[in-house]
């Protein structure tokens, strides 16, 4: 077998079976070689921002690496967005970016790049194979990479003649390692601050946002009298009626120092301490009290819930609680579309196992409230600030969890980033809801005008944040890319068109007029 057919033979038989493509001339050989191969599922892309954030979203819904085919040096470099979002969401992700055969890059053909400067900075592992010989063991070392804890970032670049050249073999994939406990220390601080009689926060991500790690801090929190939060951007969090209720840290600098001002003590789990966005005249960078005591119970990378496990069981936390309650909000009445109708709707009316792929950034701040007590769902989000996420993500997880509803809260301005993913969503007919809001404008950055202390702003700095004139007709370009769809613009609307397109089978869009 050649090259390219070892490395698809390697990784299907690494359970990384899905691969979300854009190909060019020098990838050809790996296309051809999925015709020889049973077992790969390829999702075409039309851009390759979607298929780097398609694989982060599968990766987050299947516990286990997305793959991506990309086209040399600028269609990686196309990608990096969302892999740097992939990354902040400790996503697992194998990339194969095809190269340039051994002996033309001498030549330097245009499209010839450092593809391994390219990759570095959003990869946890980068390697260039060198021979037909070796590919399938270089897929297999990417698979093994990315299957790290947390989940990381792998980027193997495949020279075409490596591909097409004979003389592979399927690689072996060694042993993924678990993760390793946390320190009897580590244990031993977190149990001081538990105790200090000082309040305490425990900070949460990853896995500890998961139903069985939120009902370990829960039962912490109830022995001990700490309270727990989730840091602002996470990847993945289980929700709704019957799971334990987590509030995030807020985005606003303002908002998220007086949540945090009186906490003396905080413990992170899985998390980092809590870090404005960016920098603001006269604000603080750090958001924890100057005064407060940070201590790790585990990093990203380590057992998160044998951790948990272990300190529930040094505070002598109960064994169970009680089944939190949460009612499912009442239908809002008509009226304009407003955020926390909005929010309410979806509280009354999302379906049990929905997953909330949400890339609001403006409009959906407030919405878990209203969200808390909505059927048992998963909410995923934008983890690294890059947006033009949440089409692809939507995508990639609705390929992961076919059986479930996915519904995307889109943002008018992050939409038009990756709005190439509704044609994806088409043509493999993905049961995905997209819903639109449509306020015209980069409302995000209107805020962060005032908040930079940028005053009196005239005519040309409005104009970089209106997205008017003309209007942009999300209906007209859904409709072109093979999605159906409408525009409402009153809270009686909206709720007919999401039921309706909570009843459709396959992609549909509503663009809600704010």
């Amino acid at each position: 077998m050649n090259g390219a057919e070892s490395l698809v033979r390697t990784m299907v038989d690494g359970g990384v079976d899905v691969c979300f493509t854009n190909p060019g001339t020098s990838e050809m050989h790996f296309v051809a070689a999925l015709d020889k191969v049973e077992g790969m599922r390829c999702v075409l892309c039309l851009f390759e921002g979607v298929a780097t954030g398609a694989a982060d979203g599968y990766a987050r819904m299947a516990d286990r690496p997305g793959s991506t085919l990309l086209h040399l040096g600028p269609g990686l470099a196309n990608g990096l967005a969302n892999l740097h979002n992939a990354r902040r969401a400790m996503s697992p992700v194998v990339n194969i970016v095809g190269e340039h055969a051994t002996y033309h890059r001498k030549h330097d053909a245009p499209l010839t790049s450092d593809i391994e400067a390219l990759a570095r900075p959003m990869s946890h592992w980068v390697r260039t194979a060198t021979e037909a010989g070796s590919v399938g063991q270089d897929g297999a070392d990417a698979i093994a990479a990315a299957s790290r804890a947390p989940g990381q970032i792998a980027t193997l670049i495949l020279p075409a003649d490596t591909a097409w050249n004979e003389g592979g073999s399927r690689g072996r994939i060694a042993a993924i390692e678990p993760r390793p406990p946390v320190s009897r220390a580590a244990i031993d601080a977190s149990l001081r601050a538990l105790r200090s009689g000082e309040p305490t926060l425990l900070l949460l991500t990853g896995v500890a946002l998961r139903a069985h790690g939120l009902s370990l801090a829960a039962r912490i929190a109830e022995k001990t009298g700490a309270r727990i939060m989730a840091q602002y951007s996470n990847g993945r969090i289980e929700r709704g009626a019957g799971r334990v209720s987590v509030e995030r840290v807020p985005y606003p600098v303002d908002q998220a120092v007086k949540v945090l001002q009186d906490f003396r003590r905080m413990i992170l789990v899985g998390a980092k301490a809590p870090v404005a966005f960016f920098a603001y005249p006269g604000k603080p960078s750090l958001l924890a009290h100057p005064d407060c005591r940070i201590e790790t119970l585990a990093t990203a990378d380590e057992d998160i819930i044998g951790a948990l496990e272990w300190l529930a069981d040094e505070v002598g936390a109960p064994k169970s609680l009680a089944a939190p309650q949460a009612k499912r909000p009442d239908l809002p009445a008509d009226g304009p579309i407003v955020a926390e109708a909005i929010a309410a709707t979806l509280g009354a009316l999302m379906p049990e196992d929905a997953i909330i792929c949400d890339e609001s950034v403006t409009t959906g701040r407030g919405f878990f409230p209203l969200t808390r007590g909505a059927a048992p769902h998963d909410w995923l989000q934008l983890t690294g600030g890059s947006i033009g996420l949440g089409m692809p993500l939507a995508t990639g997880a609705a390929v992961a969890c076919p059986e479930r509803k996915v519904i995307n809260l889109e943002g008018d301005g992050s939409g038009m980033y990756t709005l190439q993913a509704l044609w994806t969503q088409a043509r493999e007919q993905l049961d995905v809801l997209t819903i639109v809001w449509s306020n015209r404008s980069y409302a995000i950055l209107k805020g962060e005008l005032m908040n930079v202390g940028a005053e009196n702003p005239g005519r040309k700095a409005l104009d970089m944040l209106s997205l008017g004139n003309p209007d942009l007709d999300w209906v007209s370009m859904a409709r072109g890319m093979g999605v159906p769809g409408q525009r409402v613009d009153s809270m009686a609307g909206f709720i007919k068109a999401f039921r309706a397109g909570l009843a459709a089978h396959g992609p549909y869009l509503i663009e809600a007029v704010l």
